[in-house]
């Protein structure tokens, strides 16, 4: 597993390649393994797969621009109305987001994390873009495909980040 995620990396360039529908339920079911506070699993998934509304979403998302290379994205959103825990909607949200980008990784695609919430103006937008429900929060969309690029892993541990039992004054 570690090997997996020294893997994971944001990818924004795609080969012009289909992703087949069983690896996107293969992201899903990995997305819904995720751990959610008190089980609640408030999440739903829109998968994106037509190319018009794909094509539209930079308009809405900054951020996006790769979007349009892919065939295949997945929008991640909560349900605040199925939340036992107020709040804790975003981590769980963000665990399963985490678990499609690895479970990408280990199917040979690539992804790349583009954030909606808790930016107000994306949220809104995404909100009427896709008529989501008041109780349906867009949280993030993962675009999917097979990656144009080979990125190599950044030695990223900290030894000056690491504390033991309190905080060290450095």
């Amino acid at each position: 597993m570690t090997d997996i995620i020294k893997k994971r990396r944001s990818i924004r360039s795609y080969k012009n390649k289909e992703v087949a529908e069983e690896k996107i339920y293969d992201l899903l079911e990995a997305a819904m393994l995720a751990p959610s506070a008190g089980n609640e699993q408030p999440w739903h998934f829109i998968i994106l797969d037509d190319k018009e509304i794909i094509n539209e979403i930079p308009k809405i998302h900054p951020y996006s621009q790769m979007i349009t290379q892919v065939n295949k994205a997945i929008l991640v959103c909560a349900d605040v109305n199925n939340t036992k825990y107020e709040g804790f909607w975003v981590q769980d949200c963000a665990a399963a987001t985490e678990n499609i980008l690895l479970k990408a990784v280990d199917l040979g695609l690539g992804a790349v994390w583009l954030g909606i919430y808790p930016d107000e103006d994306r949220v809104a937008k995404f909100k009427s873009f896709f008529e989501l429900p008041a109780n349906i929060i867009p949280v993030s969309l993962i675009p999917v495909g097979y990656p144009d690029v080979n990125k190599e892993t950044p030695d990223r541990l900290d030894e000056n980040r690491i504390h033991r039992n309190k905080w060290e004054k450095s």
